[in-house]
């Protein structure tokens, strides 16, 4: 669940230009970008108080463009777990490279200076990362090679939260673009653990998880819960389940079935939006904490080959429609 010392070394070249810089493309890809990105840190509480003025920082990305002669191309941005990023998320770009689409890849830890979140989620609350996709959404949208009508937005379990709740049309009228929204949400073993106030007024772009049942470090259960919410509200959305899949198992780096030992895990918790933008614990009624009972240790992670390869045919196809690709 290490980030890919590649990758990293380029997104601190970003962070030290503080603009964009090309280098030599690899094996698949027709150019790659480095980009610097503002955006800002803030607590959960100041997130859904409506707060755009937190903590100033300076995230980076790496665009990767396929191999062609396209003008404009669509694009995904990627949103890494609390692992940060993973040979998995190099994987998902060669991929959408591979069907035409641009891939970007988002680096919410290292301008921050955080390694993992894995042991620590209170390094960076996971809505707040909503700041930074709704930023990275405006870097590709003045792109001159990107097509601003034709941006998704893909997150894997703590980046997941961004890429599924980013739909809001409260966040999105709070913290989006005037001139560009996410063409569509895609989500990896979400947390749908929080239920945020008027989470299930969304807009009309859709929405697609993917999840396994076995996954003991973001249970299903909430997810199927949002999803029936969501449906019942006229939405267009769809969770896929995979019956033997743990968490992360798309990283094919991974064995079957990995402890992590120190890793935190909300799977028994069930959090609600109170008033003031506070956090509650939804069996307790208090103020929710990363101290909760329910909050455990030791969660699994594992790689399922099966899973993996349905997801991914599953997004290329959606992908193909969603975005209108030629030769799909």
């Amino acid at each position: 669940m290490q980030a890919t010392p590649h990758l990293t070394r380029m997104i601190i070249v970003a962070l030290a230009m503080a603009g964009c810089a090309s280098i030599a493309s690899g094996q698949g890809i027709g150019r790659l970008e480095i980009h610097a990105i503002p955006s800002v840190t803030v607590s959960n509480q100041q997130f859904l108080t409506g707060n755009q003025y937190g903590k100033p920082v300076i995230i980076g990305g790496e665009l990767r463009l396929p191999q062609g002669t396209a003008q404009n191309y669509p694009a995904v941005i990627l949103i890494h777990g609390s692992g940060g990023i993973s040979a998995a998320t190099d994987r998902w770009a060669h991929e959408l490279n591979a069907v035409g689409v641009a891939a970007f890849i988002l680096d919410a830890f290292t301008g921050r200076g955080i390694i993992n979140t894995n042991a620590d989620q209170s390094q960076l609350d996971s809505i707040a990362i909503t700041h930074d996709a709704f930023a990275a959404l405006g870097k590709l949208a003045t792109h001159p090679r990107i097509d601003p009508a034709r941006i998704a937005v893909m997150g894997f379990s703590k980046g997941a939260v961004p890429a599924v709740y980013s739909s809001s049309i409260r966040f999105r009228t709070a913290y989006g673009l005037s001139n560009a929204e996410f063409a569509a949400h895609i989500g990896l073993y979400t947390p749908c653990n929080v239920t945020y106030k008027q989470d299930d007024k969304v807009g009309n772009r859709p929405i697609r998880l993917f999840h396994g049942i076995a996954d003991d470090y973001v249970s299903i259960e909430p997810c199927r819960t949002y999803v029936r919410r969501l449906k019942e509200a006229g939405a267009d959305v769809t969770l896929t389940e995979y019956p033997d899949a743990y968490h992360a198992y798309d990283n094919f780096t991974l064995a079957r079935s990995v402890t992590i030992p120190n890793a935190q895990t909300t799977r028994n918790c069930l959090i609600v939006e109170g008033d003031n933008g506070i956090l509650l614990n939804s069996k307790t009624g208090q103020a929710y904490g990363l101290t909760d009972a329910c909050v455990e240790k030791g969660p699994h992670v594992g790689y399922d080959e099966v899973a993996h390869k349905a997801t991914v045919e599953a997004v290329k196809q959606f992908l193909a429609a969603r975005f209108r690709l030629a030769n799909n």
